[in-house]
């Protein structure tokens, strides 16, 4: 059973950083392209980071220069360090693990078939 579940997140002050992962079980990670994404109260889910396979990286472009996506396949995990965060970056965040085809690329993130996890809620005020 495909499973993934987010942790980390919490509150933190404009500028500073908080830390969030996705585990997965009930497949092999290192043959799924994974994403995070968001969503804010009111608003849709957004794209924020992907990774492909082979490592290529996509970012949107509100978060460029602050957040870093990171895969370790052994761990089954993928992390996302948010650094210089912003009240905008407050939401839930959700990973999501994506069957073949994928299309990952610095510009692009396209999932075709992503299976969601439950999400992790991150807050930034002051």
């Amino acid at each position: 059973q495909v499973q993934l579940v987010e942790s980390g997140g919490g509150v933190a002050q404009p500028g500073g950083s908080l830390k969030v992962s996705c585990e997965v079980s009930g497949f092999t990670l290192e043959h799924h392209a994974v994403g995070w994404f968001r969503q804010a109260p009111g608003k849709e889910r957004e794209r924020v980071s992907c990774i492909s396979t082979d490592g290529k990286i996509y970012y949107t472009a509100s978060v460029k220069g602050r957040f870093t996506i990171a895969r370790d396949n052994a761990k089954k995990t993928v992390m996302m360090a948010m650094d210089s965060l912003k009240p905008e970056d407050t939401g839930v965040y959700y990973c999501a693990a994506d069957l073949p085809p994928s299309l990952i690329t610095s510009t692009m993130c396209v999932l075709s078939k992503p299976s969601w996890g439950q999400g992790t809620q991150v807050t930034v005020s002051a």
